[in-house]
């Protein structure tokens, strides 16, 4: 292999540029920066474009005249109920074989596409959204990501899907279930512990924010000794994310605090990113994560490339840290695909985002929050220190995120707002910046300011807020 992502027609895949706003390429109309996402039962999480979908994604990954495979995990959502039997109707009916998993993390569905020698991997999740909210997204055979090229032609093939792309009667696709798809994993991320240690003594709250990796995610850290107390682990269909996990830390510090942990986990909806905190509660994001493994890694010579890859928002201070560590940081728009396409094209084996989506290439393709844990626990096991005392990698310059509600198309070509960003990067000078950028996976325009002086950044950041929400 030459390393190249390469489409289903094999060609290179290519990438559109942009101008660092880290949002989707213009000419998709469907797929966002985290495949196809919407409210459950409506536009495109409604059943009947699903399965247009389906069908439009099989008929893009059928090549050759062999059986060809994809296989399905969904996290907790009730919508999962109604997703999942209608892509398998369009698959079976573009004339793939259909192999449904279950509840699994978006990791372990990237690692048994290949394992399982699949054409197609396929995840039903909204990530860190509310229950209310669903998505879509695709894995290749080689278990990365879908380059923009490829999606674009799945959105092409959509149109008339229900027309090309369907199966003679005899080559329909057959469904079956796979009950040990779950302990697959669990062997999976066991396996990227470090044999000589051991997580005994250690006591470990894990928050599986009632998502994907509420079963497996306990079970890998009590086998490699821990004491586990588990929080968000009783999924209903509609409490995921909901006042736990990743994006919301007080259920894990609480839990901290109450069972005098060592440290503290925390999931997202489909396990795909990890929030940490130390025994005091206080919170680990993802740029400090990623100090600790870079700096890791570097001391026994295995971190690849000269550096790490983040994206645009990953603080100032990771920055200065790892150059005076002698390593670089390579930034990408935001979205954890593009963050493995730079690693890729680097030859780096680390990268990730602040909100805890982390790639360590020498164990997954794509962000696994578990995995994550394990290596920064490996460092804690290995070096007999506090999670305090680990963790405290660098000291972040102030940063602001702000979010404002996306009311039409794009207020950032309002001339207001693009004064207001103006001016703000004047006040900001050299000893700041500033990213404004609209989300690709929610109607947000998100607002981040970071520099040495807080009260100016406050102050420029709500600026530039006010004119965003103006302009809508």
């Amino acid at each position: 292999m030459d390393g190249v992502e390469r489409n289903p027609e094999g060609k290179p895949a290519m990438r559109g540029d942009d101008d660092g706003a880290a949002s989707a390429p213009a000419e998709r109309k469907l797929f966002g920066t985290d495949g196809v996402r919407g409210l459950a039962n409506s536009g495109p999480m409604a059943p009947d474009s699903l399965m247009r979908l389906g069908v439009a994604a099989g008929r893009a990954f059928r090549n050759g005249s062999h059986r060809h495979r994809v296989v399905i995990g969904k996290d907790t959502r009730l919508s999962g109920y109604m997703i999942e039997p209608a892509l398998t109707a369009g698959f079976a009916s573009a004339g793939m074989d259909v192999f449904l998993l279950g509840p699994l993390p978006t990791p372990a569905m990237a690692m048994l596409t290949r394992s399982l020698r699949a054409d197609l991997g396929v995840m039903i999740s909204a990530s860190h959204n509310p229950y209310h909210d669903n998505g879509v997204k695709f894995f290749g055979p080689d278990g990365f990501k879908l380059s923009d090229d490829t999606e674009l032609r799945i959105e092409r093939l959509m149109d008339d899907a229900f027309r090309d792309g369907l199966a003679e009667a005899a080559d329909l696709g057959r469904v079956k279930r796979i009950d040990d798809a779950g302990a697959r994993y669990i062997e999976f991320a066991k396996n990227s512990f470090p044999r000589r240690l051991s997580l005994e003594g250690l006591r470990v709250v894990i928050d599986c924010a009632n998502g994907a990796a509420y079963r497996v995610a306990p079970t890998v850290l009590w086998e490699l000794g821990a004491e586990v107390k588990e929080v968000g682990v009783e999924p209903n269909g509609f409490n995921i994310n909901r006042a736990c996990g990743s994006t919301s830390t007080g259920a894990m510090k609480a839990a901290v605090k109450e069972y005098r942990a060592d440290i503290g986990v925390a999931l997202d909806g489909d396990a795909d990113r990890v929030i940490i905190c130390d025994e005091t509660g206080h919170v680990i994001d993802g740029d400090q994560i990623l100090a600790v493994i870079a700096r890791h890694l570097k001391s026994r010579d295995r971190l690849k490339g000269g550096g790490i890859v983040s994206t645009i928002m990953s603080n100032m201070g990771l920055e200065k840290h790892l150059a005076g560590l002698g390593l670089d940081l390579e930034r990408t728009r935001v979205g954890d695909r593009y963050v493995v396409e730079a690693m890729r094209a680097k030859g780096m084996n680390v990268g990730g985002e602040p909100s805890g989506h982390v790639v360590l290439s020498d164990h997954s393709t794509t962000g696994d929050g578990l995995v994550t844990a394990l290596q920064v626990l490996a460092v804690v096991a290995g070096e007999g220190r506090k999670v305090s005392d680990v963790c405290a990698a660098f000291e972040p310059f102030p940063q602001i995120l702000k979010n404002v509600r996306l009311r039409q198309a794009d207020p950032l070509a309002d001339e207001a707002v693009k004064k207001a960003i103006a001016d703000g990067e004047s006040r900001l000078g050299h000893s700041g910046r500033l990213v404004v950028r609209k989300s690709g996976t929610e109607p947000l325009v998100r607002v981040m300011g970071e520099g040495e002086d807080e009260p100016i950044l406050a102050c420029v950041v709500d600026e530039i807020c006010a004119a965003i929400e103006k302009a809508a």
